[in-house]
């Protein structure tokens, strides 16, 4: 909801009614927020929100066991839709149906700039993108923001991890835009027959029982069939700590507060993720770039280890690599159940998103942030 625009008012019969998935509200004091979007993105769970719906939740804000860092309250406002009106009468109603007729030409306008924005068509549910304010914030979200980000200086590190519920858009050009996109099942698709082609490749040449590796010009040894599946966890394992060093070193480097370029390249790597944590279209690599990643790790250990060891371990990390990314997708948008191991996985993440962005960089697994002290501390949260 606009600042321009004056609050919607409603009964607590209205806000009680809204129990469900398909229509999620909460009061924080008198303040209604309508938050069905978040449901499967709260860290805790679709079934912790629902079971308050419809009441008070300022307690549960403040903790404990959970106290919300000041990023969860700036993204709960986006969910603003209104105030609690005990005391409503038929006055206020009339009120409130003259405000929402002089307002209904500017939500139009909105909605059609909103869907334009996403590239659908003018009908696009406009509650699944969240306002922003398109006049006091540091970068204009009505053009491109690739090239703006740069221009933030010292101010672009509190800025890019303040994030919102919005799309972002990079580029003017539709080419290049598109090109920053993808859709997740495009990792499984273009990665996962190449797994399956190189793991039966590399298994029926350790069958023929000729490979041998030279340790001295008079001493080899034969590499067995049954090899393979330890080469392939070795190369699994060694992409969890790539993983863990990509995302800590290169996605978390602090470019200098003085030089645009570097700003503005750690922003399409990864700081236009945090900016826009839930922008499906970008939570996972396009294949073309993910090809530079995976040619290197092919390269470096082509290099180093015997060819078949070589192509055994290789194919361990890029079905490591397609598990990582698979995972990250889930993490944002799946509903773990409480208990399990992606239930602890996805608060594990979503605290990394919300509160300790210089911690929790293992993804598909924390085992990596605990030899680095990186650990997000543990934070059970109420059932």
């Amino acid at each position: 909801m606009s600042p321009s625009t004056s609050p919607r008012f409603f009964t607590d019969r209205e806000v009680s009614r809204h129990c469900t998935k398909d229509s999620c509200w909460v009061l924080l004091g008198s303040r209604v927020y309508d938050v069905t979007a978040f449901l499967r993105m709260h860290p805790g769970g679709e079934a912790l929100i629902l079971r308050r719906s419809g009441k008070d939740v300022s307690r549960e804000m403040e903790g404990p066991p959970h106290r919300h860092s000041e990023n969860a309250r700036r993204w709960m406002e986006q969910y603003y839709i209104g105030e609690l009106d005990r005391d409503s009468d038929t006055d206020r109603n009339q009120v409130q149906n003259l405000r929402e007729r002089r307002n209904t030409s500017q939500q139009k306008e909105e909605k059609t700039a909103v869907a334009t924005e996403k590239g659908d068509d003018q009908h696009a549910p406009y509650n699944l993108c969240s306002y922003v304010d398109l006049e006091n914030d540091l970068v204009d979200w009505r053009k491109p923001l690739a090239w703006q980000v740069g221009h933030l200086g010292e101010k672009y590190d509190a800025w890019v991890h303040q994030p919102v519920d919005r799309p972002i858009r990079l580029f003017g050009n539709p080419f290049l835009e598109a090109s920053t996109k993808t859709s997740w099942y495009w990792v499984p698709v273009v990665w996962l027959p190449l797994v399956c082609y190189l793991s039966w490749s590399c298994y029926t040449t350790l069958a023929k029982g000729t490979t041998r590796i030279a340790i001295t010009s008079d001493f080899s040894f034969m590499v067995h069939k049954y090899t393979f599946p330890l080469f392939f966890m070795m190369g699994w394992f060694l992409w969890s700590f790539i993983e863990y060093c990509i995302h800590r070193f290169v996605f978390h480097m602090k470019p200098p507060a003085h030089n645009y370029y570097l700003i503005t390249i750690h922003f399409l790597l990864h700081g236009q993720h945090h900016k826009s944590p839930f922008d499906g279209s970008r939570l996972v690599f396009p294949p073309g770039l993910a090809s530079f990643v995976v040619g290197t790790f092919y390269t470096v250990l082509n290099n180093l280890l015997p060819e078949i060891v070589g192509m055994s371990t290789f194919v361990g990390g890029l079905c490591g690599y397609v598990v990582y990314d698979m995972i990250h997708y889930y993490l944002h948008y799946g509903s773990p159940k409480k208990g399990t191991y992606m239930y602890s996985l996805k608060a594990y993440h979503v605290k990394h998103h919300f509160e300790h962005q210089r911690a929790g960089f293992g993804i598909s697994t924390a085992f990596w942030d605990h030899p680095f002290d990186t650990v997000i501390p543990d934070e059970k949260f109420e059932s």
